[in-house]
Parts: structure tokens; C-alpha cells; sequence
């Protein structure tokens, strides 16, 4: 039986399997994968077939501590450019990047195209959303480790902002 023989839930396991992504599938046709980043290190998405639709849902960050208008707009800004999801934002202020396809768009190139884009979307705008929404968090965490002799590496990225200098001293 082919993958197409098989409906969604088959091409759906067939691309991840081509794409060599792991998974977890705790109920048929929902499908747990993590996709490795650089900037966020790993983003877990889900990708949910329905009745009429795939569902395609991924955690982004939680709501920002600070600068709530710039950092929403940021992400806003964002979405005219997208393809296949967009940020949305839960009850609580949490963003997820989401997306809905008809079932009979779900192909094996459209499931590589969406988890390129859910990849792309997180880990490049991932950086500059929390220095907007988290910079007083960001510096305080630098200030700390920095005291106690703590590994900075994955706080590199804000160093330019967080690291103090000859000013601060």
C-alpha cells in the first residue's frame, strides 16, 4: 500500500521518515516532532490531521515580561510574509506560530515546505523577539551567572545588550 493509499496520516509519516525526522505519535494522525534550530535550539511542532484539515501548531515563546506593543508588532510585521502559518497568540498571551491545510494539499513536499518554514520562522525572528519582549529578564540572568562564574553561552546572542561595559562597571 502506498503512503497516498494510506490517507494523510501516511504521507505524513512517510515525509518525516524521507525528512529523517523523529517523532511521537501519541494518538493516529497526530504527529510530535522536534525540529533543531540555531537560534532556538529546538522548536516542537505539531502537526494534527482532522477530518477536513491538517493542523500544524508550534510553541514560540511565552508572552513577553516587557515592551508588549513593539514586541506584537514585530511578530505582526512578520506575517504578510509567511507561508503556510502564522504567530498567534493562546488565552495567556503565549505565542505559537499555527497553520491549517486542507487535506488534500498534504503531500510530501508540502509537509517538507511547512516544517522548513515552521524552522525558519521560529529560529530566525527568535533572537530579536527576546531582546524586545525580555531584555530586563536577559540582563538580569547575565548579571547572575556572570556573578556566580556560570556558563553564558546560550546568552551570547545578547551580549551586545547584556554584557556590561566599562560604563557599568
Amino acid at each position: 500500500m502506498t503512503a497516498d493509499a494510506q490517507g494523510p496520516a501516511g504521507i505524513i509519516e512517510a515525509a518525516l521518515a524521507d525528512l529523517g525526522l523523529s517523532y511521537e505519535s501519541p494518538r493516529p494522525g497526530a504527529y510530535l516532532i522536534k525540529l533543531a534550530g540555531q537560534h532556538k535550539l529546538a522548536t516542537m511542532t505539531w502537526l494534527v490531521a482532522g477530518a477536513h484539515s491538517l493542523h500544524v501548531e508550534a510553541f514560540f515563546c511565552r508572552q513577553p515580561d516587557e515592551n508588549h506593543a513593539r514586541f506584537y508588532r514585530f511578530l505582526l510585521e512578520r506575517g504578510a510574509r509567511m507561508y503556510g502559518v502564522h504567530f498567534a497568540l493562546d488565552p495567556l498571551g503565549d505565542v505559537y506560530l499555527v497553520g491549517r491545510l486542507s487535506l488534500g494539499s498534504v503531500t510530501a513536499a508540502e509537509i517538507d515546505r511547512l516544517l522548513g518554514c515552521v524552522l525558519s520562522y521560529s529560529d530566525d525572528n527568535f533572537d530579536a523577539a527576546l531582546e524586545l519582549g525580555f531584555a530586563s529578564s536577559i540582563r538580569k540572568e547575565w548579571a547572575w551567572r556572570a556573578k556566580r562564574g556560570e556558563n553564558l553561552d546560550n546568552l551570547r546572542a545578547f551580549a551586545r545588550f547584556a554584557e556590561p561595559g566599562p560604563a557599568d562597571a
